[in-house]
């Protein structure tokens, strides 16, 4: 029994505290990165929800700008009604104008419509950078904007 408790000792007087930081280093690079992770896609769902309200702007003028010129003859002049049955496929050509994709043009279209306002929503879809290691999948946003006929 001596035998193994000397073993025991001489044994614990050669263990040293080398590397005993490494598994905080390890903990703290994969903390690190984790926040960086979110900090950097936070900040690209902020950028495209942004970039998916300014081209619901766009396209809800875009989709305004068809007036009825009939019914804009028949008034002498007077309020320029808008073409709003023309509204779905008008935000459709301006999504391609764009260069959106195939999901993100059919996810675009006019929520309502009549001849004085037409109110647009806009679908975006997007790959998270750095937080795909723990998500997979793509991440869609939506904007949306409304255009009014203004009378002069």
């Amino acid at each position: 029994m001596s035998a193994l408790t000397g073993w025991i000792e001489a044994r614990r007087a050669g263990l040293d505290d080398r590397g005993s930081g490494a598994g905080a280093v390890i903990i703290f690079a994969f903390l690190f990165l984790s926040l960086a992770a979110f900090v950097v896609d936070g900040g690209l769902s902020i950028s495209q929800r942004e970039r998916a309200a300014d081209i619901a702007e766009q396209a809800a003028r875009y989709a305004a700008q068809d007036v009825d010129l009939e019914a804009l003859y028949r008034n002498q002049g007077g309020a320029a009604p808008i073409n709003y049955q023309n509204c779905d496929a008008r935000v459709r050509a301006f999504a391609v104008e764009m260069g959106m994709s195939g999901p993100d043009i059919a996810g675009s279209h006019c929520t309502a419509a009549n001849a004085q306002r037409v109110e647009v929503t806009v679908q975006l879809t997007y790959e998270p950078i750095l937080t795909g290691m723990f998500y997979s999948s793509s991440i869609t946003v939506h904007g949306s904007s409304v255009a009014e006929s203004v009378t002069g």
